[in-house]
């Protein structure tokens, strides 16, 4: 017992240490973070709104009316999330995450850390999914949480087994020290894999709106709209994440930074097969007319809507073996309502 509270009181120790060397520097970088994320949650809100705004227009005579009682905007959240971030400007740090400050510092004091293996990983993962101008930053804010979580997670944990050998309470007291060690552990992993995970399902939703980009793309090529303002047209025509890649490079442009350079980017932030083809093959036949980039994109258009046909057909498929499982204990838990019955009725017999 006298080893796990030696080893709790140096974890706690190191943290409020490293909490004692936060400096103004590591302060604006997690407010900087901060200020994103209120960000990224307000356009959220304003897409979702502008969803179910949509879907109100289907609707006609009474059936909208009803529909609108039921219709609640996020202004009012939208206003909080725009509140926080002019305290966070006027310097009022009050809503920052105390707990994550020591990571801060421990970047700041051993720059190896934004060297290694797990940096260059969160970077690229947040590269796609932030962009070039926040991923240093929230790659920054990611170690911090994977370097400073653990340290006061395991030392509340080996307290807390402590207290309870302390009382007499052996098993409870491994118990916690075991099976909380480990899920301290394991929480602090899943917060990096649920970055990969939103990776992976960005990179999934992209697949799957590249059809009808690349077909939209097609059509208005093709009927002699020049292939800048076909971009721009297709990017504003929807609110996903594709099109939202699309409107960035079409500001880009713009902004005059070169074709290759737009388009280079586009390619970096999507990162998927069918969106790197289509950026090089336009930015290759950008001086050759709209003729041969027309035939280009829809020998593409087909290309993708067969591969669209083929994904769905594997999904179809996992999701009947997914079904299986529920399937079977359902047909269980029938069996059982009508088999018990009737064993009763025959022991009453």
């Amino acid at each position: 017992m006298l080893i796990i509270i030696c080893i709790a009181t140096a974890l706690m120790a190191t943290w409020l240490v490293l909490l004692g060397l936060v400096e103004r520097e590591d302060w604006i970088s997690a407010a900087y973070s901060k200020a994103f994320d209120n960000i990224a949650a307000a356009n959220k809100l304003r897409i979702k709104d502008k969803q179910k705004r949509e879907k109100l227009k289907r609707f006609n005579g009474a059936a909208a009316v009803g529909m609108q009682l039921f219709f609640r905007d996020s202004k009012k959240e939208i206003k909080n999330l725009g509140r926080a971030n002019q305290r966070l400007q006027n310097g009022n740090l009050n809503g920052l995450n105390v707990f994550m400050m020591p990571g801060y510092v421990l970047q700041r004091k051993f720059t190896t850390i934004g060297k290694g293996n797990i940096h260059k990983a969160i970077m690229k993962k947040s590269f796609e999914l932030y962009g070039k101008k926040y991923a240093p930053v929230k790659t920054k804010q990611m170690l911090a949480k994977l370097l400073s979580y653990p340290l006061i997670g395991v030392a509340f944990t080996l307290s807390i087994s402590a207290l309870l050998l302390g009382v007499g309470s052996t098993t409870a007291g491994l118990a916690v020290l075991g099976v909380g060690t480990v899920l301290v552990l394991v929480l602090i992993y899943a917060m990096y894999d649920e970055l990969s995970d939103k990776v992976k399902k960005r990179r999934s939703a992209i697949v799957k709106q590249f059809p009808n980009v690349v077909s939209k793309l097609a059509l208005l090529v093709t009927s002699g709209m020049i292939m800048d303002r076909a971009w721009k047209e297709t990017a504003y025509s929807r609110e996903t994440e594709i099109y939202r890649e699309m409107r960035l490079t079409a500001d880009e442009l713009d902004n005059l930074v070169s074709p290759e350079a737009a388009y280079s980017n586009f390619i970096n932030r999507c990162n998927t097969k069918e969106t790197s083809k289509l950026a090089s093959a336009i930015m290759q036949n950008s001086s050759k007319g709209n003729a041969e980039i027309g035939t280009l994109l829809k020998a593409m258009a087909r290309e993708a809507w067969l591969e669209r046909r083929r994904t769905a057909m594997i999904d179809a498929e996992k999701a009947n073996t997914k079904l299986m499982i529920p399937t079977i204990l359902l047909f269980i838990a029938i069996l059982v309502m009508i088999m018990v019955p009737v064993a009763m009725n025959f022991s009453g017999i």
